[in-house]
């Protein structure tokens, strides 16, 4: 499966797209348990790709269960080493409106309770995260979002929130005043998973609303937000189908392919042989 380079991480109804063919549905098991769902790959533009719905087929699974660590780690053995994450959010600034989608290149966390490393239990890495966001992957996104007739804002911080439950005022007029753009409840720890993987990372975030500060806009709702995406559903397709189709232009050899080449601290001889074994996808390269 090392020629799967390229998968988006979204809604199960991306991969219900025209020219998608030789689907198979893989079940990939990880030391970290099962990926949100199985993982469909098929053929798009002479390419095998991966879709990976983020919570599960049905939209199953809320934000803080999603199998982060799992659904990371299944990519990275299929030899993936482009990731696009199709996301919803709500917007935090007057000009990022419903049904634009942002690209974001910076990101806060606002999470408490989940896990956002690998590496825990007698192995100790610190990755440099300055840059959450692959530029690389980021410029690919936005052009060929507008390729597919989006409108398109580059740039912004992506905080993101526990959830489920949508924001209070007071809590979205706080994230206005700290400079937040754009809001959602999944990109943290995804991002930073990718990032531990050596995995290139953009997020193609499609703003559904206006979280609760605007005066004159209705609060988010679960109805509003799945109208929005249901209309951008078909740009997002048909951007993804343009990444995959000019993959040869955009896609190299990136630094987040490098994360973890100075950022093992602990001393080789005190990792176990275990670790080793079921860290191999990540570590493998560096530990021998």
């Amino acid at each position: 499966m090392s020629d799967i380079e390229f998968a988006v991480i979204g809604g199960s109804g991306l991969y219900e797209m025209d020219g998608l063919t030789d689907r198979e549905a893989l079940s990939v098991d990880t030391p970290f348990g099962q990926p949100s769902d199985e993982i469909m790959v098929g053929t798009l533009h002479g390419r095998r790709v991966a879709f990976l719905p983020r919570h599960g087929r049905g939209h199953v699974l809320n934000p803080s269960e999603v199998p982060y660590r799992a659904n990371i780690f299944a990519l990275k053995t299929l030899g993936v080493r482009y990731i696009v994450a199709v996301s919803a959010c709500g917007s935090l600034r007057e000009d990022y409106a419903p049904g634009h989608i942002v690209v974001p290149n910076q990101l806060f966390d606002h999470t408490k309770n989940r896990v956002s490393s690998f590496f825990e239990n007698g192995l100790v890495v610190h990755v440099s995260l300055a840059h959450p966001f692959s530029p690389e992957v980021n410029r690919a996104i936005a052009h060929c979002c507008r390729a597919a007739g989006g409108t398109v804002h580059e740039g912004g911080t992506f905080i993101t929130m526990e959830g489920p439950r949508f924001s209070t005022k007071g809590e979205s007029n706080l994230y206005r005043q700290w400079g937040m753009s754009i809001i959602g409840m999944t990109t943290s720890p995804e991002a930073f998973l990718a990032a531990e993987a050596e995995i290139a990372y953009g997020v193609m975030a499609h703003v559904t609303d206006y979280d609760v500060w605007h005066q004159s806009e209705a609060p988010v709702t679960v109805e509003r937000v799945i109208q929005t995406l249901q209309k951008n559903t078909q740009i997002a397709q048909n951007a993804i189908g343009h990444l995959v189709r000019t993959m040869g232009e955009w896609a190299g050899d990136f630094p987040a392919h490098h994360t973890l080449k100075d950022a093992i601290i602990t001393d080789h001889r005190h990792i176990s042989a275990q670790m080793k074994q079921d860290l191999a996808p990540l570590v493998g390269k560096y530990l021998g």
